[in-house]
Order: C-alpha cells, then structure tokens, then sequence
C-alpha cells in the first residue's frame, strides 16, 4: 500500500526541523525510487520509505534505539504498509531489526549511500553534485578516513540486492544528480 508523498512531507514538515536532515530524506528517496525501478519493485512505496526514514530523528535523538521504531509505528498508522515499516526499522541496526528483506538491505544501502554522495559534492570546490562522478564516489568509498560516519558495510549490500558496488554507486550518484537543486548540491 502506498501513502501519498504530501502526507509524508506534511509529517516531515511537522517533525522534522533540520534542513540537513531533510535534505539528507530526500537523497535517501531519490537513491529508493532509483532501486525500485531497477529491480522492478513499487517505486512509490521504496521511496516513500527513503523520504520517511528518519522521520523520528529529532524526536529519538536522546534514545538511539527508538530510532526507526518511532517512526515505522507513525507510518504503520498512515498506511504505509508492513514491508515499508519494517525497512524503516531495520534501517537502524539499533533496533534490533534485522534487514533481511531486498527493501530493508536497500534502505539500509541508500541511507548510508546519501551520505557517502553528500560528502563528496561537499569535498569539491564548488560543492555541486554535477561535477562528482562514479569513480570518484568510488574512490571515497575505499577512503576509511573520508566520511567516517558512512557505513561501508552496509553500502556494500547492495550486492545483495543483485546490484554489484560499482553500478549502486552510480545508480545512487545520478538519482541524486537528478534532486541536485533540491539538495543544495
């Protein structure tokens, strides 16, 4: 089942006060909908999964642990759909929550990918994702230095899912190419 996209940016408008994080919402469903139609699954729900991800961030910050749970509860309640909620869960490590299905291990992905492809615009000169390109994402990736906060191990997943590293990257890179002027990137 699919939540219409304006109620959950109505719930993020409500909850979520940071840009950043808001921005960093958005990459997460750009890089959903872009996995979703590449292994032919329902890009409407992927994504909405991705934008609502974090939508308890700022509310369970204190509690690291409720993270993800808080918010799947307030998707389950709009509608969303069990798979969808239970991604959410899985997506923080935290929980408890195993990410055992494709769309908890690509949640788990492009979460972490959002803010491996973030960093590396940021490293440029001019800060822009139109000039970052799948090698060089791929190279950050290798840094363990770079980005620090990025879980590899879970971008790596993505194999998983049937998608080698290296087109998940660039999968991920042109999903948020696309957003760019919505990111500030």
């Amino acid at each position: 089942m699919s939540v219409d996209r304006d109620v959950i940016v109505a719930e993020l408008a409500e909850r979520v006060t940071s840009a950043q994080l808001r921005r960093h919402m958005l990459a997460t469903e750009a890089i959903m909908r872009a996995v979703a139609v590449r292994l032919a699954e329902d890009a409407d729900v992927w994504g909405a999964a991705g934008l609502a991800h974090d939508l308890d961030s700022e509310e369970t910050a204190a509690d690291a642990k409720r993270h993800g749970t808080v918010a799947a509860a307030r998707l389950r309640e709009l509608g969303l759909g069990e798979d969808a909620a239970h991604a959410v869960e899985a997506h923080n490590p935290e929980t408890g929550v195993a990410a055992t299905t494709r769309f908890d291990v690509a949640l788990l992905a492009a979460d972490q990918l959002s803010g491996l492809v973030t960093a590396a615009a940021l490293v440029r000169p001019d800060k822009d994702l139109a000039g970052v390109k799948a090698k060089s994402v791929r190279k950050r990736f290798r840094e363990g230095a770079f980005a620090r906060g990025v879980d590899r191990d879970a971008i790596a997943r993505c194999v998983e899912l049937g998608i080698e590293l290296d087109d998940f990257l660039a999968l991920g890179l042109e999903a948020m190419q696309a957003i760019a002027p919505e990111l500030g990137l």
